[in-house]
């Protein structure tokens, strides 16, 4: 019998990982729920007749079963949950989705879900099969939902949560446009300036004999540089690209570049919004729809893509582990705002936590919004002045000899 390679999280939030012995991964993946382990990871033990035959498979059905758009899955489970309020059997549902699926994507993961649905295997379980489409915090829902027959009421909770989380993104990617198109044409504009004009000022000032400026002769070499090294600018940016790639992946670099933008004046602030935002809608959703407390904190902590957040959370599930409430170690950790801890402090004592933790989520995303108009009144003079800055220095500095060698004609006549 084939052997597997697991990592899973138990009810209690704990990792761990191990092998398991079953004929499919989708066994693999039953066996592991039934002893209450939630797999997050399973792979065929590598060398072995399975994993041939899975990658042999794979490349031969040349399905596509990675990441799926947000916009995508955020439509589906809108649709899912309507089918399924409407009283529509969970197969039949599904495969009214994947008769009007355009995404072929979406479609090839539909008609695996389907597959595995009629042979007996659970939504959750089903969906856990494409872990690029479907994350911890969304299969670990249709899990709970599942477990108390309450499908169709997680399902729309879970569709609530990603349409906010999608105009969250949407607000902030428009307000990041106009950023953008400035500083594009703005580099445009100056290398034309710098490739064309500049040369023919040169050519002009040379045969005048007229007397460079430093600050002339600073922006003449600068585009000779330019005209000759034209290729440097892509390898540059390709290279910082990259650099910020690597640095990304390193556990250090990230702690001490994490850390560093909570200080840096407005960007500071708004990233905390955001991510008290993000952390209250999502632990509130997963509270409301009955995933345990230790479970829906590692969850949460797997969507926060901060280091810092990550380890205060860490060491919040740790010491929840061991007793204590949930508002305590959220206040010791001098990352959450005090009225956030002060509401889930209400929320534990009134036994109303998911209801509090949306409230805060409904809060915050209004500081979002404000913290996003606040950063956009900002950027854009500060880059209108760049802008002017950058175009007048080359333009004056290509009137300063002209402005000279006028004086010194006048001088002479």
């Amino acid at each position: 019998m084939p052997t597997y390679h697991y990592t899973a999280a138990d009810a209690s939030g704990r990792s761990m990982s191990g092998k398991i012995d079953a004929p499919s991964e989708a066994a693999a993946r039953s066996k592991l729920s039934a002893q209450r382990l939630i797999a997050t990871s399973i792979k065929a033990e590598s060398g072995s007749v399975t994993a041939l035959l899975d990658a042999a498979k794979g490349k031969k059905s040349g399905k596509k079963t990675g990441k799926v758009a947000h916009e995508i899955l955020t439509v589906f489970t809108r649709q899912l949950a309507t089918l399924l309020q409407a009283g529509l059997p969970l197969l039949r549902a599904l495969e009214i989705l994947h008769k009007q699926e355009k995404n072929p994507n979406m479609k090839s993961i539909l008609a695996n879900l389907i597959e595995n649905i009629s042979s007996g295997n659970n939504l959750s379980d089903s969906m856990m099969q494409h872990n690029k489409a479907f994350d911890h915090l969304y299969t670990n829902m249709i899990r709970a939902g599942e477990a108390g027959g309450v499908l169709d009421r997680v399902l729309n909770r879970l569709a609530m949560f990603m349409e906010k989380s999608l105009r969250l993104k949407k607000k902030i990617k428009s307000a990041m446009t106009y950023p953008v198109v400035v500083i594009s044409v703005a580099v445009i504009i100056v290398v034309i300036l710098m490739v064309k004009v500049v040369p023919q000022f040169q050519e002009m000032l040379a045969k005048q004999g007229a007397e460079m400026p430093q600050l002339t002769q600073i922006v003449i070499d600068i585009s000779q540089f330019l005209q000759v090294y034209w290729y440097g600018i892509p390898v540059i940016v390709a290279g910082l690209v990259t650099g910020f790639k690597l640095m990304s992946k390193s556990p250090r670099a990230k702690r001490v570049f994490d850390r560093l933008v909570f200080r840096i004046p407005k960007i500071g602030p708004f990233v905390t919004v955001a991510a008290v935002a993000r952390f209250s809608r999502t632990f509130g959703t997963l509270m409301a729809s009955g995933v345990p407390i230790l479970q829906a904190i590692t969850i949460t902590r797997d969507t926060m893509s901060n280091i810092v957040i990550n380890e205060a959370l860490t060491t919040i599930h740790d010491r929840v582990r061991d007793g204590e409430p949930l508002s305590v170690p959220l206040e010791q950790s001098m990352v959450f705002p005090a009225m956030v801890t002060s509401m889930i402090q209400v929320g534990e004592e009134t036994g109303q936590l998911p209801e509090m933790l949306n409230r805060v989520a409904d809060t915050y995303d209004e500081e979002v919004d404000n913290a996003v108009g606040a950063m956009t009144s900002i950027i854009e003079p500060l880059l209108i002045v760049f802008l002017a800055v950058v175009v007048g220095t080359i333009v004056i500095a290509m009137f300063l000899p002209l402005i000279k060698l006028i004086e010194t004609m006048m001088s002479k006549s």
